[in-house]
């Protein structure tokens, strides 16, 4: 089926099951057999561990995080486990219901996590569909405060400096102090009548919080006072129907020296200067994917699951892949001359970044992948559907 409609949701319902929205007068598109390749870096996975229950079909956007020497991971369901980042070897584990069972989490059946994980200032910050953002010590995986925001988290915390932000499913960004979760500010923007399910993480740069919103927006939002110091469409809705008219930039803006970068679905990708919104170029991409660049060039994973590299100083396209067509992939990573990017069967493809050829692949587990791989060093990390985290190297 179409890739939006596994993640559609109005603004009025909750969907949980990415495959919820099947409907028999939806064309189904044909999904890209594994591709032949002619391997020249052969990955191979060094270790692997169980977390939970994993996602399982829903939603998320919870994937490893790496900090103080540690990976730190958890399933849906509440299962948080921080591990040794080199061998594999269990630190800590916490279940995030249990210890967050006196709040919200008494009504709701299981911790539902969807947003994070975050890690730092010796803290790791995880938030799920209930609104609640926790926060647990680095080192031990000891309760330290919990908050309730206003909407269903579903993108990962960001930190800066003293507070905490989270972008919220009801269209909110809400700032809290670092030390006890206290809430500072709100920013509100405008949710639209239908969007997708999901949301983009805020990044930090330069004092204040640049975020994308539902109606196809990047805003910057004042971290001392949560005030926008300036707001630009990316993209101006356009059609007859509130299907054709959704414009949602749902993922993490990419900043990049001077200039800003980020993509809407069914909109644009573009390039604006990170002082005052002025847009740059624009070019004809949709996607919902978080963007990865190295030297000059943008990659994207369009909606559809194809492959682009983007020259950042002007939009103009230096390569495709279609070979990967509606694979579910993931967002795109960088690792030393690859591109890497998972699939809903598990295996993890490493792209030659300068000419789009897939040279590697390894499979990583048959329930398949679904978030962004994780860089660290000479190391990737990837979290599948069913709770297996695994490290990945080339030999």
């Amino acid at each position: 089926m179409k890739s939006w409609c596994k993640t559609l949701v109005a603004c009025s319902l909750s969907i949980g099951l990415l495959s919820a929205c099947s409907s028999s007068d939806v064309e189904e598109e044909p999904i890209s057999p594994l591709p032949s390749i002619e391997a020249s870096v052969f990955p191979e996975v060094s270790w692997s561990a169980t977390v939970g229950s994993g996602v399982g079909d829903y939603y998320s956007r919870l994937r490893p995080a790496a900090r103080y020497d540690k990976i730190y991971v958890a399933d849906r369901y509440g299962q948080v486990v921080a591990f040794d980042e080199e061998t594999g070897a269990k630190v800590w584990s916490k279940d995030f219901s249990s210890a967050f069972k006196d709040n919200i989490l008494a009504k709701n059946k299981g911790a539902k996590l969807a947003a994070g994980v975050t890690v730092a200032r010796d803290m790791v910050f995880i938030g799920g569909e209930s609104g609640l953002l926790g926060a647990l010590d680095a080192e031990t995986g000891e309760k330290v405060w919990s908050a309730l925001a206003s909407g269903e988290l579903l993108s990962a915390p960001t930190v800066a400096e003293d507070i905490v932000v989270v972008n919220t499913s009801s269209g909110s960004l809400e700032a809290f102090k670092i030390e006890d979760g206290e809430k500072l500010w709100t920013y509100k923007s405008k949710l639209p009548t239908l969007t997708l399910r999901g949301t983009g993480s805020a990044n930090y740069e330069a004092g204040g919080f640049f975020v994308g919103t539902a109606d196809g927006k990047i805003a910057v939002v004042i971290k001392n006072n949560g005030q926008a110091a300036w707001e630009q469409a990316i993209y101006t809705p356009k059609g007859g129907n509130e299907f054709t008219r959704m414009s949602d930039v749902d993922m993490q803006p990419l900043v990049v020296g001077k200039n800003l970068y980020a993509v809407s679905f069914n909109g644009n990708l573009v390039s604006m200067e990170l002082r005052t919104g002025r847009i740059v170029w624009s070019r004809k991409y949709s996607s919902f994917h978080e963007l990865a660049d190295s030297g000059v060039n943008l990659f994207l994973v369009d909606d559809h699951s194809r492959i682009y590299s983007v020259d950042k100083r002007n939009g103009l396209e230096t390569w495709s892949n279609i070979e990967l067509t509606n694979r579910n992939l993931t967002s795109p990573a960088v690792f030393k001359g690859y591109l890497v990017v998972g699939d809903f069967e598990g295996y993890l493809h490493f792209i030659d970044k300068s000419t789009g050829e897939v040279v590697g692949r390894v499979e990583v587990d048959s329930s398949g992948l679904y978030s962004q791989p994780l860089v660290v060093g000479d190391s990737i990390y990837v979290q599948t559907r069913g709770g297996k985290v695994a490290r990945i190297t080339l030999p």
